[in-house]
């Protein structure tokens, strides 16, 4: 009779154990997620679930009439913006048709960010090529100059089905060297989902 009350004790013993393990882990995989948002970004996905991309927590979602598809900007630091452009291309196209990187990034420049009578400059600083999901991506940075401050741009574009999507975030040249990694983290976290 003596066993049998320590048999329930190793029982409830090893019971205890295996929650304590268990709940270490969950806390463990909880806080890698808690990680994730500590690097200081969100989620956002169009509501066709077509594309997807990460923003800096603390910005907010703005409407814009007649302007890029999404644009979000900073509550604190309010000429931080990221916005998503969505242009019609021959369906036909691939990216690579459209030029390389540097072709791209020249025209890009020229045409769209600092367009004749602006009063804006943009100098492509670099441009790059990246694959993800079976789509080449174009990754480009900028320093515009405009008659009274310099900013600094990161823009990212790929073709898709007739789309010439490009997302670009963009901060004075004083910010740049605080949020240049995080701006990279939220450029190439651009993706095509369908």
């Amino acid at each position: 009779m003596a066993q049998r009350p320590l048999f329930s004790w190793l029982l409830s013993a090893q019971r205890g154990v295996l929650g304590l393990l268990l709940g270490t882990l969950l806390a463990l995989g909880g806080l890698s997620g808690c990680s994730a948002a500590a690097a200081g970004l969100n989620s956002f996905q169009s509501p066709d679930g077509r594309y997807a991309f990460l923003y800096p927590t603390g910005w907010t979602r703005v409407a814009v009439s007649n302007g890029p598809q999404v644009v979000f900007h900073d509550l604190i630091n309010s000429d931080e913006t990221l916005s998503l452009v969505i242009s019609d291309v021959n369906a036909t196209n691939e990216l690579e048709s459209l030029g390389s990187a540097v072709a791209v990034g020249e025209k890009l420049g020229r045409i769209v960010i600092a367009p004749e009578g602006s009063g804006r400059e943009a100098e492509l600083v670099e441009a790059s090529e990246r694959e993800d999901g079976g789509h080449t991506f174009y990754d480009l940075e900028y320093a515009v100059h405009l008659s009274d401050r310099d900013r600094h741009e990161l823009a990212t574009v790929v073709v898709d089905r007739g789309r010439l999507y490009t997302l670009a975030a963009s901060t004075n040249e004083l910010r740049w060297p605080k949020v240049k990694d995080l701006f990279r983290n939220v450029i190439t976290s651009f993706t095509l989902q369908i």
